[in-house]
């Protein structure tokens, strides 16, 4: 997100007659099919917070380079309808994380456009009412001497030892941290984790299969991160998978350097992971599937709306959907599903 905070805005028919909303046609040799449903009945924006709960996907918060949101909406997939909620209980932000434990969602950290955000909030769908809960344990910054919050975090679920927690890691507090604590919604408690190894980063994106979470992508300060790694709950072990980048003299990772990037999305289908747009050395629509049995990862066809940056990716009973985003200073309201293993159609 620090890289999000001065934009240029050119008129939206100007910027869609450089992008166009039409289908792909670069990767029409390979698999998979973009759908396009029914749009946000919201704003259009970027880098809000959503999960998941039972058939339904929440989206709250946002920015759409002028204003930032603490509007939220509910997705079903079986009816392909928008449904406004309760608004976010905190104040407008962007760049927070969200996750759910136990039929409750929860949304934590940010930024609102003057201090990064600490603060952690449950939404509970029975009573659409949010309650205000312990704050991310920041640390201390040695660079500014106070613990204000971070953004551009990266969270997930995980049961850890029979007990179902958020955990939240990485993002950036005034540089890129790998630090990573876990939250207990029946203490209302955090707990300071092993730390990711690897480069600190922001921007990252995780996979969550079998109660192990896979992280990936994210950029340092300087550069993409092309590290890979998963993390068992149970022990608090990372262990290191293959590398984003052609490091074998086998021909499967030639391409690999194509994987990498930072604000991308990520959601599992199946027994396969997904990770499509984000940025590398610009906007890209690069879809990748990951196999978790192998380690090995295949390409899938291009995405097929606009490039994008700050979007949401989810599953919802296994399918999978990417929504909002930006391109270049203009935000989306559009939701697209993925159906992997069909092939490409040019005229859905």
């Amino acid at each position: 997100m620090k890289q999000l905070k001065y934009f240029f805005f050119l008129p939206a028919s100007v910027i869609l007659l450089a992008i166009s909303c039409s289908k792909n046609t670069e990767s029409t040799d390979l698999v998979g099919n973009w759908i396009t449903r029914s749009q946000l009945n919201g704003d259009a924006r970027y880098e809000a917070a959503s999960f998941v709960i039972g058939d339904t996907a929440y989206i709250a918060t946002g920015y759409n380079g002028t204003d930032r949101y603490k509007d939220m909406w509910a997705y079903r997939a079986d009816n392909n309808s928008w449904t406004l909620k309760a608004a976010f209980a905190g104040v407008a932000r962007n760049s927070a994380v969200g996750f759910a434990i136990s039929g409750k969602g929860y949304i934590t950290t940010g930024y609102d456009g003057a201090k990064r955000l600490k603060d952690t909030w449950e939404y509970n769908p029975a009573t659409n009412a949010w309650t205000s809960k312990a704050a991310f344990p920041e640390p201390i910054n040695a660079g500014t001497g106070n613990s204000d919050g971070r953004y551009d975090a990266t969270a997930f679920t995980l049961t850890a030892n029979g007990v179902a927690r958020g955990f939240v890691t990485c993002g950036y507090n005034g540089g890129s941290q790998k630090d990573m604590y876990s939250y207990n919604p029946i203490t209302d408690t955090w707990k300071e984790e092993t730390a990711t190894p690897g480069a600190k980063r922001s921007g990252a994106v995780a996979f969550i299969f079998n109660n192990v979470a896979y992280l990936l992508t994210g950029a340092s300060s300087s550069s993409n991160i092309n590290d890979f790694y998963k993390y068992e709950p149970n022990t608090g072990v990372w262990t290191e998978l293959q590398k984003l980048t052609n490091i074998s003299t086998d021909g499967f990772d030639d391409d690999y350097t194509d994987i990498v990037r930072t604000n991308a999305v990520a959601f599992v289908m199946g027994t396969k992971g997904i990770l499509a747009v984000g940025e590398n050395g610009g906007l890209t629509s690069k879809t990748w599937e990951y196999d978790f049995a192998t380690d090995r990862w295949r390409r899938k066809h291009d995405f097929e709306r606009a490039s994008r940056t700050g979007a949401l990716g989810f599953t919802i009973k296994g399918r999978g959907f990417v929504t909002t985003g930006r391109s270049t200073g203009l935000p989306f309201d559009d939701i697209e599903e993925l159906q992997p293993d069909l092939a490409f159609n040019a005229n859905d």
